[in-house]
């Protein structure tokens, strides 16, 4: 039998698993000691401040945390004079912040796991995140001079941070966030992601693919089929979270020798508050049965091993099980 590693290795290379992949099995994340340090919003509690500056909110009936956006907590007031209202952090942990995590990290199988450090919000999101979306997203319009020089600024931070990621964890994997779309669209047009968003990212994952790290994952819980040939000359070896409003059948055809695809479970479809076990196998059955196992790893959308309501993540991963005694048998 197939460690959770080599399997997932398989299931990439278009190989021979010998099973699904359940979901994020084979992902050992780790979070860095900037991250945990950092000030952090609680679910239900009070918005914070992080080191962005970006007001932080969780409401206790929101999936995950947003920053906040009101005329007074929006960083960037005038994109003309952007370095008047943000200033980027410094990534740099000293080396005694780093030893627990060093020591997370040597106790994890890596022919079991691949060492995974969780990096979020990605550059996109950073963007929008300081300037708030609809302002992020006249301005590539209005503004193109100042989004490339924020650009700018966003991806030294994030080359900054990964010099220190490799240097501590020296990872095998990397799962990145950065939503790029909703469920219908892709954010900005293919042309305005491959002016802005695909430079910084071919310098950050090259960053990375040249320290050493094997797999990079990143997460998009959104359309974005339109921006697959760029996901590919980035660097991205796994797309997480990819909807079922993609065409996924088409992408793994396709790209399948240059992606895999993650995901096709829409939280919304099986993370409700009127979750059932049936409806949940309905769905997972789909999926396994529809894209099958090469190059294709059956996930729920969200961005971490977790549901937002309990149980559905676990019946999620169990009904996978299922679906590979049938199907690989």
């Amino acid at each position: 039998m197939l460690t959770r590693r080599q399997n997932m290795a398989e299931t990439m290379k278009g190989g021979k698993p010998d099973r699904f992949v359940k979901g994020y099995e084979a992902l050992s994340l780790v979070y860095t000691p900037y991250t945990l340090t950092d000030a952090r919003v609680v679910k239900g509690g009070q918005p914070v401040k992080n080191r962005w500056g970006v007001t932080i909110s969780f409401p206790s009936n929101a999936p995950g945390p947003f920053p906040v956006h009101d005329a007074e907590h929006i960083v960037i007031k005038d994109i003309e004079h952007w370095r008047d209202y943000v200033t980027p952090p410094n990534p740099v942990m000293p080396a005694s912040a780093w030893e627990e995590t060093i020591r997370q990290v040597e106790a994890i199988d890596r022919n079991e796991y691949f060492v995974a450090p969780f990096i979020a919000p990605g550059v996109f999101e950073q963007s929008h995140y300081l300037l708030e979306i609809t302002n992020c997203l006249t301005a590539f319009y209005t503004n193109p001079d100042e989004m490339h020089e924020i650009y700018d600024m966003i991806t030294e931070f994030e080359l900054r941070y990964a010099e220190d990621v490799c240097k501590y964890i020296k990872p095998d994997a990397l799962f990145h966030h950065d939503d790029w779309g909703s469920q219908k669209s892709s954010f900005i047009s293919p042309a305005m992601f491959e002016e802005f968003i695909l430079p910084a990212y071919k310098k950050i994952y090259g960053y990375y693919k040249d320290h050493g790290v094997r797999c990079i994952v990143h997460h998009s819980d959104s359309y974005g089929e339109n921006l697959v040939p760029f996901m590919i000359d980035m660097g991205m070896d796994v797309w997480q979270g990819c909807m079922s409003t993609n065409n996924i059948a088409g992408i793994i055809k396709t790209y399948g020798d240059r992606l895999t695809i993650m995901g096709g479970i829409d939280n919304g479809k099986v993370d409700r508050e009127d979750w059932t076990r049936e409806a949940i196998h309905d769905e997972v059955f789909r999926v396994c049965r529809e894209y099958g196992s090469k190059h294709f790893i059956p996930c729920t959308t969200m961005g971490d091993p977790a549901s937002i309501y309990p149980g559905v993540y676990d019946a999620v991963m169990e009904e996978i099980d299922n679906a590979s005694r049938e199907i690989f048998r």
